[in-house]
This record gives structure tokens, sequence and C-alpha cells, in this order.
């Protein structure tokens, strides 16, 4: 499996969207929740600011050369690199392309002088911890997620570079 790492663009922002959605609806759905309905007005806020992240650059992908099989929503901070998103493409989960992402998102991070990586998932995402803490990140808190959507608690995770 050869694949590449590079900054997505905002005409295959449907694409990524694509595999972000096919990828976190068992995820969602576990914590009781469902994508917004592409018709409604919160689709269209988030297609708004997930728009911007392509433009500005915050969006990477992972391509086989014939399609986008994985992708990672960042966000910038301070000293940091935050991992808003790891998505793999349901039929390429289970074959690395998300420890692959982990490690060419780390090379980014360092690439740029940043001091860490951090990002959060759902205690209940077992896996995800796995495969997080395998990579290095340890949990530094437990917490109620921010945005209030759901009462599952969040792991926030660092990895220090």
């Amino acid at each position: 499996m050869v694949l590449t790492f590079r900054t997505a663009t905002l005409s295959e922002g449907k694409e990524v969207g694509r595999v972000i959605r096919a990828a976190f609806t068992p995820y969602m759905r576990a914590l009781g929740r469902e994508f917004p309905a592409d018709e409604s007005a919160h689709f269209a806020e988030e297609w708004e600011r997930f728009a911007a992240e392509l433009e500005r650059g915050d969006i990477y992908v992972a391509s086989d050369g014939i399609r986008i099989v994985g992708a990672v929503r960042t966000k910038p901070q301070e000293n940091a690199l935050y991992i808003y998103q790891i998505a793999v493409d349901p039929p390429r989960q289970g074959t690395g392309v998300g420890s692959w992402l982990l490690q060419r998102i780390e090379e980014e991070a360092r690439s740029r002088g940043l001091g860490s990586l951090s990002l959060e998932t759902a205690e209940m995402a077992e896996a995800n911890i796995r495969l997080y803490r395998r990579h290095g990140f340890e949990i530094v808190r437990r917490a109620p997620p921010d945005h209030g959507l759901d009462p599952y608690t969040r792991v926030h995770m660092v990895k220090s570079l």
C-alpha cells in the first residue's frame, strides 16, 4: 500500500467529507447523535467551517493514488497541533492507515517547530485510546465535552514532541 500525505484542496471537500462521515457514523451513533441532514441549516454552518479549514490548509489527506482513504482535521494552537478529527474510510480501517496518518501529522507538527500534538476522544472509544497510547499520547484529563451535545466523558490526550 503506497500512500501519499498532503493538504486537502477545496475541490476535494466533498470526498473528504464523505470519508469523515463514513468513518464517524458508528462513533456518532454510539454517542446517541447523528450527522445533520445535508439540507439542514446546521449542515450549511458546518460546511462553511469545513471549507474555511480547507482553504487555510488545516485538513490533510491520505491518498492511495486513486482515492482519498483517510483525513485529518487539525487546529493550530499556541505551541501544539490539535487533531480535531482523524478518519479512515471504513474499507481501509484496520490496515494501518490511521497509524500512518498519525505519524505523518506528527512529522508535520515537528516541521512547524511545535512542541506537542493534542486530541480528545470519547472515554468509551477504547480502541481509539489504545491507538493513541501506542503512538505515545498520554491522558492528561477526563471531562465532559465542551459542546454539551452528549453526556459522554472525553479523554484529553497529549503527545510531547
